[in-house]
């Protein structure tokens, strides 16, 4: 094991990143090559369950990468060799999964494969990784339909029940199609994701600054039909995850489409969210639950609308509405590290407690997510370490 200094001084001597890096790494004794399941139980991740003839601890699903992107992220604070093996192991079974085509039917390929592939060709010039990479979003691109210029979200593509439908976590997939057409030079790629963006921004995207879940489209003539949701509360409230994939997602594919307009919707998106945050910055699981609400807290979201922030400062042009996104972001993290993050590193497998997955299905409510884990550690050093590039 070697080690260096960590990027940035402040990090070594701050408490939220020593208990974060502490838990990645027992989690790594505990799991090894294994992956740990989507959500916490009582605060400890189980293995991820065996499924349709992957075995336990297996990579299946679109939270697997979540993973290795702590152990990216954990290795470049650090230099310890020991972050950076483990990432590299997954990266390998990442490979293994992309050429195998095991559990490719979602959109979830840029999440899957830019936190496990992207990242390391990006640290490490791993041209395996790259490859990986490259190959996930070949897959991704069999799932753009003409003519109603969308990436379908779920399931099969013959599916009638998932036909023509996509989300607005997409917004977070599309990266993986535009690096591919840096790599590469070839520009449908990028044309798939622009074609994309631009049905979210007339359809998933409402007037007043709030945002759908899904949107369906006539899979064979292309036109638009309705909005909906798999996870809020209503077909016409706001979830909160939702909401904050679009503070993060509009501004993130801004940073290489250059389209002012989804700056602008990022800038709509964080407006609405802010609004409707109760006292403590933390939102409910949806933005429709206010001041006095006992509907459950949705820390992931707050993790994620944390990150999005910082990324929305970033692309702003006008310095004081920057200067906003930035103070807005440090408020939300200072009451996750104060108030939702474990009290002592050993008290949970977990980096945020209190996150949400889905609640009308009554899964992974008030507990740790692979994702709230990730994004937290990613808004945190986003905030320490400026000039931090992401893994997006």
């Amino acid at each position: 094991m070697t080690s260096t200094s960590p990027l940035h001084s402040g990090v070594a001597d701050d408490p939220a990143f020593s208990d974060a890096l502490l838990t990645v790494r027992r989690n790594i004794d505990r799991f090894g090559t294994r992956y740990p399941d989507d959500t916490t139980r009582a605060g400890r991740y189980p293995i991820r369950p065996a499924d349709a003839g992957i075995p336990e601890g297996g990579n299946r699903g679109w939270t697997t990468s979540f993973w290795p992107g702590m152990q990216w992220i954990a290795w470049e604070l650090t230099g310890d060799d020991a972050f950076r093996e483990a990432a590299l192991g997954h990266a390998a079974d990442f490979d293994r999964r992309v050429r195998n085509a095991e559990d490719l039917d979602t959109h979830d390929l840029g999440f899957l494969y830019t936190l496990s592939c992207v990242a390391p060709a990006r640290l490490l010039d791993d041209d395996d990784a790259r490859k990986a990479a490259l190959l996930a979003a070949d897959h991704l691109m069999r799932r753009f339909l003409e003519p109603a210029g969308i990436i379908q979200a779920w399931g099969d593509l013959s599916d009638p029940n998932q036909r023509g439908r996509t989300i607005i976590d997409s917004l977070m997939n599309l990266p993986l199609l535009t690096w591919a057409s840096e790599q590469t030079g070839d520009r449908r790629y990028a044309d798939a994701a622009e074609r994309h963006i631009e049905q979210l921004l007339l359809h998933i995207l409402r007037e007043d600054g709030s945002t759908y879940h899904t949107f369906y489209w006539d899979p064979v003539t292309g036109e638009p039909l309705r909005g909906a949701t798999e996870q809020g509360a209503h077909d016409d409230s706001c979830w909160a995850r939702g909401q904050a994939w679009g503070i993060y997602g509009f501004a993130l594919n801004h940073r290489t489409m250059r389209d002012e307009r989804l700056l602008e919707a990022s800038r709509r998106c964080a407006e609405y969210f802010l609004a409707r945050l109760p006292a403590d910055r933390v939102p409910h699981w949806d933005l429709v639950y206010g001041d006095g609400s006992e509907a459950p807290r949705d820390s992931s979201s707050a993790a994620i609308a944390a990150s999005g922030l910082l990324e929305l400062a970033d692309q702003e042009t006008d310095p004081a509405r920057a200067a906003r996104w930035r103070d807005e972001a440090r408020v939300i993290l200072a009451t996750l590290v104060a108030d939702y993050a474990p009290a002592r590193p050993e008290d949970s497998d977990a980096l945020l407690l209190h996150g949400v997955y889905d609640l009308p299905k009554g899964i992974g409510v008030d507990e740790g997510t692979l994702w709230g884990d990730y994004f937290y550690l990613e808004a945190l050093t986003r905030q320490a370490v400026p000039g931090w590039r992401t893994y997006w």
